[in-house]
């Protein structure tokens, strides 16, 4: 027997009226409705065409769509609360802020920079941000909070994504976003169950696994998901992770080839989650194409046991027609149960009577607040003045070494060289970043309009890129005898500063250092030349260059970060940001290996 929902308690809290709705609506279904209602869709156009062709052919609950310009967004919307035959859940993924669900949106920054600030406020005010500029364009849902735990700091996901590695700021500052967001009507559905950032590889392309025993994962996890749940959280999203020693704890008897990612697991969504931890509400898969779900059997099986497990939504077909089709023949042939189907979508249909979109029957117009209020909502003075205050809060100086290094001024230091220092590049997020502008870019025009000369170091690959094709192996061939004089360096800067741009969200999130000796894109030089390392994406870079003196983390690089950075070189303010993770990472400190080098 399931852990079946009761809509009388949170978190949705219903009354008889909204109750009503639920059963009527679901016992008015055909069967192809109750199949519809077990999907997300991720909109491929926003024609009104396509947007009532997948609802009138696929019947779908919920969206989550490509954002864009918020006009856009709002006349997607528009068209899917008008026209759909039960009014959808539209998600979107404001972990950030309002540009989540809006490419106009007001960013605030990522959860670790949030974070940074050591003030629990701003998470408040970031859930408030993303609430407002949400529901303005007819969200009331968002994929966020992320609440996994940074404990491995070679994670490529949610190093910078999530909040802390530490389990009470975890769950403070979660709440506190929480708040914020559900005050403007939206639903969070809270991160990736049963918890990320303990194992390295990525479940978008590996198979990955949470490997605590079921104690360790009690004190972190299962607080952070029971605390939340106690709070009032009205969904999750289950993660394509692994939960091996819990699973084993809990049925000895089970092989390892035999257990299933959290997405696809009975024992960790209804037995643990639903059970030991007493969660009421919904759950939402991670996405239904990253490989750790859909390489775990067969797509045709995979979606009906999906929802079987107890996940209430399905997040994306791969195709419609076949995804469909398999979920009801899941159904038809008893691998997804009734009592499954019909508890699943009472848990959705619960959530839009939450947010009180059973009150709409007959005017589904007055949904959204009229377009013109809703524009004006967008990217608000307010709301840039909470992101320029995180911006300026939350940079941290995490090394600082070098004696006398600051200030930063043009009477010390007039004439600077800026070294780009990057990661893997590849693929299409290479050639979306390719027109986009640097940081680097950014920060020397800000210096040089403080008085210093700014040189942008152009690296070795990209000099010979630029050559004759002819010309490019030989110059590939001589990358190792570019070793130059150090003097190179001294007599011609005065500070170098590294920006490293390593964003978190690659299959690897380490720097990538070039062939070239010799050259500048590689610190070498830390104790010729003053010099100053800022990651201005994940917090973890000092990894990689452990001998520098001065390092800070400035967690992204927007203008306004760079601007709030620019002053506290130059000792016009002071480094205020609190690091929410082990940024040094002590432990290349702490290994078994080293401690036996030392006897």
């Amino acid at each position: 027997m399931s852990n079946l929902v009761d809509l009388t308690k949170k978190p949705y809290n219903l009354d008889q009226e909204a109750i009503d709705w639920v059963e009527n609506t679901l016992k008015n279904m055909s069967l192809d409705e109750k199949i519809g209602q077990l999907f997300v869709n991720m909109g491929a156009e926003r024609t009104e065409e396509y947007l009532t062709g997948v609802m009138d052919d696929y019947h779908i609950a919920a969206v989550r769509y490509n954002k864009g310009p918020a006009t856009e967004v709002y006349d997607q919307n528009y068209i899917l609360q008008t026209q759909s035959e039960i009014p959808l859940l539209i998600a979107a993924n404001t972990e950030a802020g309002g540009d989540g669900a809006v490419t106009d949106g007001t960013k605030v920054g990522d959860e670790i920079k949030v974070a940074a600030t050591n003030d629990p406020k701003y998470a408040y005010e970031l859930g408030k941000v993303s609430g407002i500029e949400a529901s303005a364009v007819g969200c009331n849902a968002s994929f966020a909070p992320i609440v996994d735990l940074t404990r491995n700091w070679r994670n490529p996901i949610i190093a910078n994504r999530t909040w802390s590695d530490d389990v009470d700021q975890t769950i403070e500052l979660s709440k506190e976003y929480m708040k914020g967001i559900m005050e403007h009507n939206i639903i969070p559905f809270a991160k990736h169950f049963p918890g990320d950032g303990i194992d390295e590889r990525d479940h978008h392309l590996s198979y990955a696994s949470n490997r605590q025993t079921k104690e360790e994962w009690m004190e972190t996890f299962g607080r952070i998901y029971g605390e939340l749940a106690d709070a009032g959280l009205p969904g999750i999203m289950a993660g394509h992770i692994h939960l091996p020693n819990v699973e084993k704890e809990m049925h000895p008897d089970r092989e390892l080839d035999e257990m299933l990612p959290a997405s696809l697991n009975k024992t960790l969504l209804d037995e643990l989650l639903r059970g030991e931890l007493g969660y009421n509400g919904a759950i939402v898969t991670d996405a239904s194409h990253m490989v750790a779900m859909t390489a775990a059997m067969p797509r045709r099986e995979m979606v009906p046991t999906a929802i079987e497990a107890g996940c209430d939504l399905f997040l994306f077909f791969n195709d419609p027609d076949e995804d469909f089709q398999w979920m009801k023949e899941g159904y038809e042939n008893g691998l997804l149960t009734e009592e499954r189907l019909h508890d699943a979508i009472r848990r959705t249909l619960g959530l839009k009577a939450k947010v009180g979109l059973h009150k709409f029957e007959g005017r589904r117009e007055e949904i959204m607040m009229p377009k013109e209020e809703a524009m004006a909502q967008i990217n608000t003075e307010e709301s840039q003045a909470i992101a320029d205050e995180v911006a300026d809060k939350a940079i941290t100086l995490v090394k600082d070494k070098q004696e006398d290094i600051f200030p930063v001024t043009p009477e010390r230091y007039k004439r600077i060289l800026i070294v780009d220092v990057e990661g893997q590049q590849g693929g299409f997020g290479a050639m979306i970043a390719g027109d986009k502008k640097r940081a680097s870019d950014k920060m020397k025009e800000i210096l040089e309009e403080r008085g210093h000369e700014v040189s942008v170091w152009e690296s070795t690959e990209e000099r010979i890129m630029k050559l004759p094709k002819e010309e490019q192996a030989a110059a590939i061939a001589n990358v190792y005898a570019q070793k130059q004089p150090i003097s190179n360096l001294t007599d011609n800067y005065d500070l170098i500063l590294n920006l490293v741009d390593v964003n978190s969200g690659g299959t690897v999130q380490r720097i990538v250092w070039p062939a070239a000796k010799g050259t500048p894109d590689q610190p070498f030089y830390v104790h010729e030349v003053p010099t100053i390392v800022v990651s201005i994406q994940h917090p973890f870079a000092l990894a990689d260059m452990p001998q520098v003196g001065t390092y800070i983390n400035a967690y992204d690089g927007m203008d306004n970060t760079l601007e709030a950075l620019a002053a506290k070189l130059a000792g016009e303010s002071e480094f205020t940001g609190v690091s929410p993770v082990d940024a040094e990472v002590s432990e290349l400190l702490d290994t078994k290996i080293w401690r036996k080098s030392t006897y």
